[in-house]
């Protein structure tokens, strides 16, 4: 089978990122997570807890002091391995417009970052 097959396409880059997060769900149960990707539309999340995919949520991300809450669905899920810990793909839904800079500015920081190695 040919690799383009299984190459993923994305609109916006994603940067690697080392953040705290808390997970909030629509019955208000909040679980610690982990950011390790950032992106304009999204972030990738390692959790203790399963989320399934469809799942909106609000996630509360701490960068450097700077924190930032923002709804979101989990778009897509990947298994714990037997580790006890979920990874997860978050789409961003309706940002206010303070939330959406606080992202931007993370974002540039990040590639900017990554840009100078």
């Amino acid at each position: 089978m040919s690799e383009a097959v299984y190459a993923v396409k994305r609109v916006n880059p994603r940067f690697q990122l080392n953040a705290d997060a808390l997970t909030t769900l629509p019955d208000g149960t909040s679980h610690s997570s982990q950011v390790f990707e950032l992106s304009m539309r999204g972030c990738f999340i390692d959790a203790a807890e399963f989320i399934p995919v469809g799942t909106r949520l609000n996630i509360r991300i701490s960068v450097g002091g700077n924190v930032c809450e923002l709804p979101a669905k989990v778009i897509y899920t990947q298994p714990g391995f037997g580790i006890g810990v979920y990874g997860m793909g978050v789409v961003f839904e309706n940002m206010a417009e303070d939330n959406r800079q606080a992202v931007e500015s993370w974002v540039r920081k990040l590639s900017t970052e990554k840009h100078s190695d």
